[in-house]
């Protein structure tokens, strides 16, 4: 038997959290070219050449040859002589992705989210404002996945004391003060991330919706060593591979499956996890909105089923027009 599109569509079944981890790579593949106004969004290999930080670090004597920036981060922390070196180069980072925007056609970071659904999780260890930026210009429009900023973000500030986020530059909901800038740079040795009130928070959120989850997508994330407490924290929350026979892990990367089978092992039962090198072609591009309906009909049900790809060239009010009829089962949905 065959599942088709339209059917699909009328389809209202899973409320299980699909969960995404992003990394760098996928802002990487969202922005190619930078941002709206061409500037360059680094990764960890070419940090220093990217945000020219070469002249700040030779006021320290340190080696800085070290392909990923957190090293080198994390050796400036270890020296309490290098403390207004450090406080400078946290300013020029935080100041170089706060003035980040977002180019004005549908990104790839619109197409996942309007493809997802409130019940849903995005959680980004980015530090740029995009994957805001988007959920913004959306929201008015659809109902969209939570978002998680693992590592903080330049696009989020947080009230340590009612506990509230928000839009960083807006003011607590609660008690009107100012929102305080999330903190974006951890020594890879003290990533106690409990010790941070915003980030403890994201992480036991992500840690519920990932013990609930039905599937998780992980998008352009390396499970870097220096990430080994977080990668520990998801391990956790996700439990034995054993017990979780029934649910899929999709990985999207450029990566050998060779290479991402073996990263992210503890993550798969068996058979049930597959790979795609661009997010088009992935369970979310190809089952916008219906992720679980797709994902019971081909594995609990052990139907066909026909893709429904995103139309990725449209503009905003076709494409806004072109999700609306998924939106319109979802509202009778709600209403039955």
């Amino acid at each position: 038997m065959e599942v088709s599109v339209d059917q699909e569509i009328k389809q209202i079944q899973m409320g299980k959290p699909h969960v995404v981890i992003l990394g760098a790579g996928a802002s990487y593949a969202a922005f190619p070219y930078g941002d709206k106004n061409s500037v360059r969004l680094p990764l960890m290999n070419n940090f220093v050449d990217i945000l020219s930080l070469h002249d700040l670090l030779c006021q320290t004597g340190i080696s800085y040859e070290a392909d990923n920036f957190e090293k080198i981060y994390d050796q400036l922390c270890r020296n309490t002589t290098h403390q207004e070196v450090r406080e400078e180069l946290e300013k020029v980072i935080y100041d170089y992705f706060s003035c980040l925007e977002i180019i004005d056609e549908p990104t790839i970071y619109d197409h996942l989210l309007l493809s997802l659904r409130e019940k849903d999780v995005v959680a980004t260890f980015n530090w740029d404002p995009f994957l805001l930026q988007a959920f913004r210009r959306n929201v008015h429009k659809f109902k969209l996945p939570r978002l998680l900023f693992l590592h903080g973000n330049v696009g989020v500030g947080y009230c340590e004391k009612d506990k509230v986020a928000g839009i960083n530059g807006n003011r607590c909901s609660k008690c009107g003060s100012l929102l305080a800038p999330t903190k974006l740079l951890y020594p890879i040795a003290e990533k106690n991330y409990h010790l941070n009130g915003f980030i403890s928070l994201q992480w036991k959120e992500l840690q519920q919706h990932l013990q609930s989850a039905f599937m998780i997508t992980i998008f352009g994330y390396g499970a870097p060593q220096s990430d080994v407490s977080a990668i520990d924290l998801m391990k956790l929350a996700w439990g034995d591979v054993n017990q979780r026979e029934m649910e899929q892990t999709e990985i999207i990367d450029i990566r050998s499956e060779d290479d991402l089978g073996n990263t992210w092992e503890p993550f798969i039962h068996t058979h049930h996890y597959e790979t795609h090198s661009s997010f088009y072609d992935s369970w979310i591009a190809n089952h916008p909105r219906r992720t679980g309906e797709a994902y019971i009909n081909q594995y609990w049900n052990a139907q066909f089923i026909d893709n429904n790809p995103i139309p990725k060239k449209l503009a905003f009010p076709e494409l806004w027009a072109w999700y609306d009829r998924l939106k319109k089962v979802e509202e009778q949905h709600e209403n039955t």
